[in-house]
């Protein structure tokens, strides 16, 4: 059992080379990891929401600037190489150990049938979610328009008590009332329109012309949906916290096995690179919160705790480092399944959420040199994130 767990070691950390036991160098380089870590992954998940509050912060995660649209095409590809390279591979690695029992974990390929059926079950909370969020926004719309039409007609009451005669009071009570019905029309007009305009509400100026006749054909409840933005926030409220689910769910894990570790050689490279890990994995999480126009608070939580996750679990893998075994059957079914949970679920999110959402919508189609631009961003994250795979 011990050589396998120093093989498990050798090969999660990819680099040759005699492994030796040095626990005081060992919990010193944790100590190195883990402020290393926590300020990687605080100053990723920080810049995007930094520069939604420079921006103004609607202009920017309705995706107005082309800078906005690049990083997250480069967030995409960061998750996209996360699901796909490190998560579903460490998977197999735990799956496939040789210190579990051949049936059933060699007899199936668990890996792929586990992330299979989270990728399914995402996109039912998707679904489910989305839908929550926006009946939730649309009842509260709902309030909004009873509560201006019961003061409207109470104002007409009032009035036409003060001195109106009957015809006049009758006929401002139902002008007043149309006007408040109106208003409640412009609101359901709105919510409806937002649904087909979040994918495709910065689409370039005079492109196509179901677009333009839908446009002027309701000029009062676009520009409406695109004033308060609360359509595309409802979806992106949920993209960001299934998002953040699926990270943090491996964030533990990687922290967990560097703080279990107890071999310097084994430490000293995962350091440098589960911090540019953390900080690629931040920003792309930091993308989707900013888009979602979450309140200050409520961002500023799930920054946070995408942050403190892999710290932590280095500081719970250090205290339990002296008789946690990370090769032992139950560890290592866990690690498994988890990291193939993790891996369906990002791998949906970058696919559906993230790369299709934006590179098959009309802004993408009407700009070129936005769309090239895109595509080389995208590629370069996910050929960053899996360049990592040689050290993490």
């Amino acid at each position: 059992m011990a050589f396998f767990e120093e093989m498990e070691v050798s090969s999660f950390v990819g680099v040759g080379g005699e492994l030796r036991r040095d626990e005081a160098a060992a919990l010193r380089l944790k100590m190195v990891a883990v402020a290393a870590i926590l300020i990687a992954g605080a100053a990723g998940v920080a810049i995007p929401l930094v520069g939604r509050r420079r921006r103004g912060g609607g202009a920017a995660a309705s995706g107005g600037g082309g800078m906005f649209v690049l990083a997250k095409a480069f967030a995409a590809g960061v998750i996209l190489a996360t699901g796909f390279v490190h998560m579903l591979h460490d998977a197999e690695h735990a799956l496939s150990n040789p210190c579990l029992p051949a049936t059933p974990w060699r007899r199936f390929p668990f890996p792929g049938f586990v992330a299979m059926l989270a990728a399914l079950a995402t996109l039912v909370v998707d679904f489910v979610g989305t839908h929550f969020y926006e009946r939730k926004h649309r009842e509260e719309e709902a309030e909004v328009a009873d509560e201006a039409a019961a003061a409207l007609l109470e104002d007409g009451a009032m009035a036409a008590s003060g001195g109106w005669d009957g015809g006049e009071g009758r006929d401002g009570c139902g002008g007043e009332k149309r006007d408040a019905m109106h208003i409640v029309g412009i609101h359901a007009h709105a919510a409806a329109h937002r649904h087909s305009h979040a994918h495709g509400h910065g689409a370039c100026d005079g492109g196509g012309a179901v677009h333009d006749g839908h446009a002027h054909g309701h000029g009062h409840g676009h520009g409406h949906g695109h004033g308060h933005e609360e359509g595309p926030s409802a979806r992106h409220v949920v993209v960001s916290q299934i998002l953040e689910l699926g990270i943090v769910s491996h964030s533990v894990i990687i922290g967990l096995s560097l703080g279990v570790s107890q071999s310097p050689c084994t430490i000293k490279p995962l350091v440098a690179a589960l911090s540019f890990h953390q900080f690629f994995e931040g920003f792309a999480l930091g993308g989707c919160i900013s888009e979602a126009q979450l309140k200050n608070f409520s961002a500023f939580l799930m920054a946070f705790f995408f942050a403190i996750t892999t710290p932590a679990g280095i500081t719970v893998g250090a205290a339990i480092a002296s008789f946690y075994n990370p090769n032992s059957p139950r560890a290592l079914v866990v690690e498994g399944i988890l990291d193939s949970m993790s891996a369906g679920i990002l791998i949906y999110m970058a696919l559906v959420d993230l790369i299709a959402a934006d590179f098959l919508s009309r802004k993408m189609s009407c700009n070129p040199r936005l769309q090239v631009g895109s595509y080389i961003a995208l590629f370069l994250g996910a050929m960053a994130m899996a360049a990592l795979a040689l050290w993490a």
